[in-house]
C-alpha cells in the first residue's frame, strides 16, 4: 500500500496584516516569513508524517533544493521529483490578516510543466493497493487518473483550486472527488444531476466535514474539533492528506474522518503551511483528550 501524489510544489511567502488589503490599497505588513507549501507538497507531507508510505510526483526548478530537503525530512519519496532548468519552482504570495483569513496569489511555474511521458512511466508501478492524489496546480492529471484506475489503484481528487471544466474531465476517472463547502457549491451549479465517483468529501471548516457513498446512499458526519485558529492555510490539504493515509492503513471511513479532523484543527493552531502540519503521534495525543 502506498499514496502516489502528482501534486504542486510551491515555495510560500507569508505576509502577515491587520486586514486583507481593499482594491488600489496598500498595506505595511506586521511580518514576513517563507516556508513549503502548494497543495500537493502539503497532502503528501500530511500523507507521509500521518504514517502512509508517499511518494511524491512533481516539478520544480534546478534550486531551491531546501524545498526537496523538507519533503524528505517529513519522510516523503521525492525520487520522482523532476528538476527543470527553464521553470521557476511554483510560489505563492499569501496575506494572512488578524482572524486568520487569507488571501493567495500562485505562480504556477514548474508545476504545470510536468512531463507526462515521464509521469506515465512513473505510474506504472502502481498497484491496486494504491492511492492517487491530485489537485488542480499541475498537468497531467487526466492521463494520471486513467492510468491509476486502468491498474485498479483508487483515485482522490482534490477539486481545488475549483475550475469546472477540469473537474470535468476528470471526474469520470476519479474515485473520491474531495472539495469544500464552496468548491461543492459551484460544482452542484455547473454539473446538476449525478456524480460519476464512489465517494463525496466535503469539508465545512467548523463546521466539520461529511463523507458519501454515493454507490450506497450513506452518509457519515464528522463534527468539527473546537480549536482557537491561527492560520487556515493548508487546513483542506492536511484533512485530505491524514483522510487518504486513514483509508490507505485500512481504516473505516468514520475512524479516518475523525483522524483527518483532528490532524486539520491541530494544523489550524500553528502559523504556515506544509512545515506546520501535525505528525501523527500529535495528532493521537490531541485525540486522546477529545471525547468520543
Amino acid at each position: 500500500m502506498a499514496i502516489w501524489n502528482l501534486g504542486s510544489i510551491n515555495i510560500d511567502h507569508v505576509y502577515r496584516l491587520d486586514s486583507l488589503p481593499r482594491p488600489g490599497e496598500t498595506l505595511a505588513s506586521r511580518n514576513y516569513g517563507q516556508g513549503l507549501g502548494g497543495k500537493g507538497a502539503n497532502q503528501s507531507v500530511a500523507s507521509a508524517r500521518a504514517g502512509a508510505r508517499t511518494h511524491h510526483l512533481g516539478a520544480m526548478a534546478l534550486g531551491d533544493d531546501w524545498v526537496l530537503a523538507r519533503l524528505a525530512d517529513s519522510g516523503v519519496d521525492v525520487s520522482a521529483v523532476a528538476r527543470l532548468p527553464d521553470e521557476a519552482t511554483g510560489h505563492a504570495i499569501i496575506l494572512l490578516d488578524r482572524d486568520a483569513e487569507n488571501a493567495i496569489v500562485i505562480h504556477a511555474g514548474a508545476n504545470r510543466a510536468i512531463d507526462e511521458a515521464a509521469l506515465a512511466d512513473t505510474l506504472s508501478a502502481l498497484t491496486p493497493r494504491d492511492t492517487l492524489l491530485i489537485q488542480n496546480e499541475t498537468n497531467g492529471q487526466v492521463a494520471a487518473a486513467q492510468a491509476a484506475r486502468t491498474r485498479g489503484a483508487r483515485v482522490i481528487y482534490s477539486a481545488a483550486p475549483f475550475d469546472l471544466e477540469a473537474t470535468r474531465a476528470i471526474l469520470p476517472h476519479a474515485t473520491i472527488l474531495a472539495m469544500n463547502a464552496g468548491e461543492a457549491r459551484q460544482l452542484f451549479a455547473g454539473h446538476p444531476g449525478d456524480l460519476p465517483v464512489a465517494g463525496l468529501l466535503i469539508t465545512k471548516g467548523s463546521e466539520g466535514a461529511e463523507y458519501r457513498d454515493l454507490t450506497s446512499g450513506r452518509t457519515w458526519h464528522q463534527p468539527a474539533f473546537r480549536v482557537t485558529p491561527v492560520d487556515t492555510t493548508g487546513a483542506g490539504d492536511t484533512f485530505a492528506g491524514y483522510f487518504a493515509a486513514g483509508l490507505d492503513e485500512g481504516l473505516d471511513v468514520a475512524q479516518a474522518l475523525r483522524l483527518a479532523s483532528a490532524a486539520a484543527a491541530l494544523k489550524v493552531t500553528r502559523a504556515g503551511a506544509g512545515d506546520a502540519i501535525p505528525t501523527r503521534p500529535e495528532v493521537e495525543a490531541f485525540l486522546a483528550d477529545q471525547p468520543i
